[in-house]
Formats: C-alpha cells, sequence, structure tokens
C-alpha cells in the first residue's frame, strides 16, 4: 500500500486523509479557536468542537468503513473499553480535538489525530493541523508524509545538540529538577499538544520528546507517524507502546534508535523513580 492506493485489506491512506481534513472543514470555529469549554472530571477541558467534530468524524468512518468500531476521546469510558476488547476486525481511534486548552486560549497549536488499529498495532495515521494546514499521515511499513511528501526524522547524532520537546507537568519531581538543572539537550519546548509533537519530531523539527503519561488518543497516530519516519520511542520503563489496551503510557521518544539509547541512558542514570 502506498499514500495514494490500498491494500486489499485496508481502506486508502489517501482517502482517509481527505476525509479527515474535509470534516474539519465542515467546522469553522476550528481555525480561529477561543471557544467556552467545560472541565472534565478528570481535569482537562472540552468543547462544543471536541463534541462535533468527533461526532463527525465518528459518522463519517462508519458510513465510509463500516466494518471498524471506533474510540472517540469524548466517548464514556465503558463504551471505550468495550470498543478495544471486542472489536475483532480493528478499531478508528479518535482524537477529535488535541490542545484543547491551547485551543480555548487563542493558542495556535491543536491537531486532529485519528488512527486504525488492528491486532493492537496502528496500521493507518494521520494527524490534521487546521491552523498551518498541515496533514501528517503513514502508514505501517510504507512510510511517513506531510501533506503528501515523504518526511523523515532529523538524527543530530548526540544529546548536545538536540531540541527537546517536555511536558515537565507529568514528570516525577527527581527527573523534572535534573532537567532543568542540567539539560542534556541544546534547548527545550512544549507545544502542549501530544498530537502535534509526535509529528514534529517525526518532521525533523524536535530530535527528542519526553512525556509522562499519554491516552491511546494522545500515541495511537502520532506513534505510527514517528516510526515511519525513522524515529523510535518506548514507555519510561522501556515497554512497547502498543495499542491493545486503554492504559495511560509515558513516553520517551527520539529521532532514531541509536539517539534514543542516548536519551534513555541519560533519563534513568541515578534515578530513584523507576
Amino acid at each position: 500500500m502506498s499514500a495514494d492506493g490500498a491494500s486489499d485489506s485496508l481502506p486508502s491512506l489517501e482517502a482517509l486523509t481527505a476525509l479527515v481534513i474535509a470534516e474539519a472543514g465542515r467546522v469553522d470555529a476550528l481555525v480561529s479557536g477561543g471557544s467556552d469549554f467545560l472541565r472534565k472530571l478528570d481535569g482537562s477541558y472540552v468543547t462544543d468542537v471536541d463534541r462535533t467534530l468527533q461526532d463527525n468524524l465518528l459518522e463519517a468512518l462508519a458510513a465510509r468503513w463500516p466494518g471498524y468500531g471506533a474510540i472517540g476521546e469524548e466517548m464514556e469510558h465503558s463504551e471505550q473499553v468495550s470498543i478495544c476488547r471486542n472489536s475483532e476486525q480493528g478499531y478508528w481511534v479518535i482524537d477529535p480535538l488535541d490542545g484543547t486548552t491551547n485551543f480555548t486560549s487563542g493558542f495556535p497549536c491543536y491537531g486532529i489525530s485519528v488512527a486504525l488499529v488492528i491486532g493492537g498495532r496502528s496500521r493507518l495515521a494521520v494527524v490534521y493541523d487546521p491552523v498551518r494546514g498541515e496533514c501528517f499521515s503513514a502508514a505501517a511499513g510504507e512510510g511517513a508524509w506531510l501533506n503528501g511528501e515523504p518526511i523523515r526524522c532529523l538524527d543530530t547524532g548526540k544529546l548536545g545538540s538536540c531540541i527537546a520537546n517536555v511536558d515537565y507537568k507529568r514528570l516525577v519531581g527527581a527527573l523534572a529538577a535534573r532537567l532543568v538543572q542540567s539539560p542534556p539537550y541544546r534547548s527545550q519546548r512544549n507545544l502542549g499538544s501530544s498530537v502535534l509533537e509526535w509529528c514534529w519530531l517525526a518532521a525533523g523539527r524536535i530530535q527528542l520528546y519526553l512525556h509522562g503519561g499519554q491516552k491511546l488518543w494522545d500515541f495511537a497516530a502520532g506513534y505510527l507517524i514517528l516510526t515511519e519516519a525513522g524515529g523510535a520511542a518506548t514507555s519510561l520503563s522501556g515497554a512497547e507502546l502498543d495499542c491493545s489496551s486503554l492504559r495511560k503510557r509515558s513516553v520517551v521518544a527520539a529521532a532514531s534508535p541509536a539517539l534514543l539509547a542516548q536519551w534513555t541512558a541519560w533519563i534513568n542514570l541515578n534515578r530513584i523513580d523507576a
């Protein structure tokens, strides 16, 4: 399968990309941002745009490819669990608006993420940035693309020349303090949108990534895009980031397997929280 076609068993990546962009285009408020919000039980925000986009995507995906289940971030947890356990053919994993805090604040950094998970692994992935008109995509074993052009990670070869994206608020205190006091990288950023952070790593804009806790819809698409672009990632404990459950995962990632080995070695040096 390529970016322009499909195998006998999977949807076309080109068709999936067009569907995601089209559904985003139906929501006028998506680019302007600044929507009112409600606070969910877990402390995160949700807006009418989140719910509208999720409903639109669920409907469009079911109409186009009715054989798959679908898990959306804004679904009830019990429904998510049931789909994860019982969708034998596979299921879509949807984050209708990742970076909702950014969106409600008018900070232009948020994205829409859709992945197709089969057998616990992502097979297709699309992440769309509506502000910049950037659409990242990947198909397992076929590569990763930005607006239809192939992308590759930028491997600088050593930590000291890297730009890192670090989400400090979900890290344990000891590790966060080490990163502030003696960072091993050249500079640090935090976009506030996990799905875009994965893609910016894949596109070579950053070289290291660290996040203390992501849910399935935060990494299902981005992880595939990263690995297809040549990058690598695990949890902080070294476990694989499979998509077979709803369990929250920490993430440590880099632009290459060799760079990931350096990054994890530094993180684990003298750790007391392992």
